[in-house]
């Protein structure tokens, strides 16, 4: 160790592992797995867009970090952080030192090359890092070293530990083995790995929304609606499994939003079993329970989720994940007063309802058509404003909005007229101003049979006419 201060008033010593991980292979995690022997947290940070890294915007934000999670979501002691990934930005070092370092001593994972010429002010850092030459004084730095390799102790920052460890690899290797179709087992995870293949990553310019595959012998985790007596019964036909490669729900939509909901961050994809109603997100229990499982020719779909900003009426934000809706609602007897801006140009000064909602295309089915909003292809690039009950203006109920669009709702009249939010059906309380968009890192993997696919559902419930059949509906028990 060179020069380390202590810092006896910090509670947890955590690493900050930054990178482009594009994508994450199995020497990250030997590296992260190294970390942990040193401190007792490591914060791994996949990068937003670099200008001096053109390859970190080959692939959408979206599928970086289902690969983040898939990765090292599983290790004891680690943390993934999406927030570059969700805003889309490239936080700099110092900018996270000062947002994080509340949180105990924090420690910038470096590569040895990056400190060569310290001694004069010529590392890397000190050039071209910002605030490179402060950060330099003042900050700790884990340096990691492969054996072998000449360092001069002399060159090391001022508060630095040197780490020795000898894992080979590069994401640009990973890259060049897919892109020539070469096996690329022995370098990524194989859910990892699995991901990539699944939706033709770095082989074709935009990668898939959709994949047909197969779960024929997959191993899975039941997870099965306790209210539902139909859904216990039918437990007894399934099986609850050891290191799943899915998630198998038996239940309604609602039983499946709560999964997705709890266990989203595990990037396990949802195969649902309709013990409710319409279930838009399950598939239908003849087709399972009459075939064996788990099935052999399935659709995958990956879908986006909500990123949504509360803020309470004293000036309080929080964040959230949503998968199927967002709403506001009138809490009193009196009618809501709502200011609408869409990417920060009002587009309703004054909208007198009940209420407004917010939809992605797999939530389209739900509320939103209940609200009299037309539903969505799952896969539809687009999403939903609705209003609930609208008085004013009077030709207005609903809006299609453009995949990159970001909505705030506010209340107009917060002491007389307050405003309940909702996210999924999830009591957010009293707020002043709901502010939401389509995710950057947040994605389910839903499943589904190839015979009852989310847009069979949807083409069904649209096109109802006499002797045609309709989506098999099942009863709650």
């Amino acid at each position: 160790m060179h020069g380390v201060r202590q810092c006896a008033d910090m509670s947890e010593r955590i690493a900050l592992f930054g990178g482009s991980f594009n994508p994450p292979g199995l020497h990250h995690r030997l590296l992260v797995e190294a970390l942990t022997k040193h401190f007792d947290r490591v914060l791994v940070i996949p990068c937003g867009p670099r200008p001096d890294k053109p390859t970190t915007n080959v692939i959408p934000p979206l599928y970086r970090a289902a690969m983040a999670d898939m990765t090292f979501g599983d290790m004891p002691g680690v943390e993934v952080d999406l927030s570059d990934l969700e805003q889309n930005v490239f936080t700099r070092s110092h900018v996270l030192q000062t947002r994080l370092e509340s949180r105990g001593e924090l420690w910038h994972v470096v590569g040895v090359d990056l400190t060569k010429g310290g001694a004069e002010g010529q590392s890397e850092i000190q050039r071209s890092w910002e605030k490179g030459a402060e950060l330099w004084q003042q900050a700790r730095f884990a340096v990691l070293m492969r054996p072998g390799h000449e360092f001069k102790t002399a060159d090391l920052p001022p508060q630095s530990m040197v780490i020795e460890v000898d894992v080979p690899g590069a994401s640009r290797e990973i890259r060049d083995l897919i892109q020539r179709d070469e096996p690329a087992d022995e370098w990524l995870t194989p859910r990892t790995l699995a991901y990539i293949q699944r939706y033709g990553l770095y082989r074709a310019p935009m990668p898939a929304s959709y994949a047909r595959g197969s779960l024929m012998g997959g191993a899975y985790r039941l997870v099965v609606d306790q209210r539902n007596p139909k859904a216990v019964h039918w437990a007894t036909r399934f099986n609850d499994m050891a290191n799943p490669d899915f998630v198998t729900v038996l239940g309604g939509d609602g039983a499946m939003l709560r999964s997705i909901r709890e266990g989203w961050r595990e990037r396990l994809p949802y195969f649902g079993v309709n013990a409710g109603h319409l279930g838009f997100l399950m598939n239908e229990a003849d087709t399972v329970l009459d075939n064996d499982f788990p099935p052999q020719d399935v659709i995958f779909r990956q879908l986006p989720m909500l990123y949504i900003e509360v803020e309470t009426v004293d000036g309080q934000t929080t964040t959230a994940y949503g998968f199927n809706d967002a709403w506001v609602e009138r809490e009193t007897s009196q009618s809501a007063w709502l200011r609408v801006k869409i990417n920060d140009k009002v587009r309703l000064q004054k909208l007198v309802s009940d209420g407004a909602l917010l939809a992605t295309a797999a939530g389209s089915t739900a509320y939103a058509r209940a609200m009299g909003a037309t539903p969505l292809l799952a896969d539809t690039p687009a999403w939903l404003l609705v209003g609930s009950n609208v008085m004013e203006p009077i030709d207005w109920r609903s809006a299609l909005l453009s995949i990159d669009s970001t909505v705030e709702i506010e209340n107009l009249d917060p002491e007389r007229r307050s405003l309940r939010a909702f996210i999924d059906g999830h009591d957010q309380g009293i707020v002043r101003t709901l502010r939401a968009r389509i995710s950057r890192a947040a994605a389910v993997e839903l499943v589904f049979d190839t015979t009852h696919d989310m847009a069979e559902k949807l083409a069904a419930l649209q096109f109802r006419q006499t002797g045609l059949t309709e989506p098999k509906r099942t009863p709650a028990s």
